[in-house]
């Protein structure tokens, strides 16, 4: 009766253990994909800065010229525009 008692207590215990293992495996695992997500979302913060704060430059009219003359050769009608080659 007592070697009885004691295999069952054995078995709930190896039963017990592998539960703890598993469990501490998983969260290990659960805390490195947080950390990875973590600096995706660091990330995904700055970009999303950088892009309200060229919003905010491309609100005001006299950026937005700016850019379009230099880079697609935007011009005002009447406007001559000279392009230079080397």
């Amino acid at each position: 009766m007592r070697k009885a008692i004691i295999s069952i207590l054995v078995v709930l215990l190896l039963a017990l253990l592998t539960q703890i293992y598993f469990t501490f495996k998983e969260r290990n695992q659960l805390k490195s994909k947080l950390q990875t997500l973590t600096a995706k979302a660091q990330i995904l913060s700055e970009e999303n800065s950088e892009i309200k704060s060229e919003i905010e430059y491309f609100k005001q009219p006299k950026n937005l010229e700016k850019e379009l003359r230099s880079k697609l050769n935007y011009k005002k009608p009447g406007e001559k525009m000279f392009i230079i080659t080397q």
